[in-house]
């Protein structure tokens, strides 16, 4: 059972965990925000400071839930919906993959430093009739090839809507239009970002917002994407609404879509009850000796 166990469960994780990194691990700290956040809405008010404006507020965020949709390399269409909490860090997503290894919707919860992935009556075949997979993020790292980096959560601490400041390092940035969006008026600015434009950027910031912005931008890097195509919708709370991120990796096109159901709301994550769970720690351990 266990050799099945590790294949099954490492081709999920990679599927799970990939999304996961993107759509709830982008490590964009938000631009800082001075005169912006103090100004009173504008109807004048230019797109870059709009999204400038949009991105600080970020940084007042506690929790979140949100809905997922679009395509990844090699992955295929992935679409799914998750809730998170920063503060205790929890986070639960249920997401489905229709690409090359995809056999049916997953479920992912990081709680009390730990994840979760499996939810899935199939995996119970595997697995002596459980369905979950706990993996000890303090005990993953000895396993070169299931790492807690590998499986997303390595930035599972990081703001997800952080992600759409990457639209502040554009150089033409320009509204759209007006749009509803889950039933509410926005405003929709789109634009593009280089990655050479956007390292530029971060001379100005301090270290801590620097290194962070770094860190995510090397994900997508190691992706094979320089530049992005990205539309942002904000609200008339100056809130991202929606953002949509579109690249070419080296693999296929990346094209993802984030739309924001609510902010700040209690978040409540579980983990599953023991008896239905395997821990992967414990049983690399006993493999490891004999």
């Amino acid at each position: 059972m266990k050799s099945a166990v590790r294949g099954s469960v490492r081709r999920r994780a990679m599927g799970a965990g990939l999304a996961a990194l993107l759509l709830a691990g982008g490590a964009v700290a938000c631009q800082k925000s001075d005169k912006s956040d103090k100004a009173e809405k504008s109807p004048a008010m230019t797109p870059a400071a709009a999204i400038a404006k949009a991105a600080s507020n970020t940084e007042k965020i506690t929790s979140l839930r949100y809905r997922m949709t679009g395509k990844v390399p090699e992955e295929g269409q992935i679409s799914g919906e998750a809730a998170m909490s920063m503060k205790p860090l929890a986070m639960s997503m249920k997401m489905t993959t229709q690409g090359k290894g995809a056999d049916g919707p997953v479920e992912i919860r990081l709680v009390d430093k730990a994840m979760y992935i499996g939810g899935n009556a199939d995996m119970a075949k595997d697995m002596d009739g459980k369905t979950w997979i706990k993996f000890d993020m303090s005990a993953l790292g000895a396993d070169k090839e299931l790492n807690a980096q590998q499986l997303g959560a390595g930035q599972a601490d990081q703001n997800p809507a952080s992600d759409s400041t990457f639209l502040t390092g554009s150089k033409d940035v320009k509204k759209v239009g007006t749009e509803t969006v889950e039933g509410v008026k926005t405003t929709h600015y789109r634009g593009t970002v280089t990655f050479a434009d956007l390292k530029a950027s971060f001379k100005d910031e301090d270290k801590t917002v620097r290194e962070e912005r770094e860190k995510s931008l090397k994900e997508y890097e190691k992706m094979g994407i320089d530049s992005m195509t990205m539309d942002m919708w904000i609200d008339g709370d100056d809130h991202t609404r929606q953002f949509r991120m579109r690249g070419d990796a080296d693999k296929g096109p990346m094209d993802m879509t984030i739309t924001f159901l609510d902010y700040n709301k209690p978040v409540t994550v579980t983990a599953p009850p023991a008896k239905e769970t395997v821990d992967l720690a414990a049983m690399m351990k006993e493999m490891e000796n004999g």
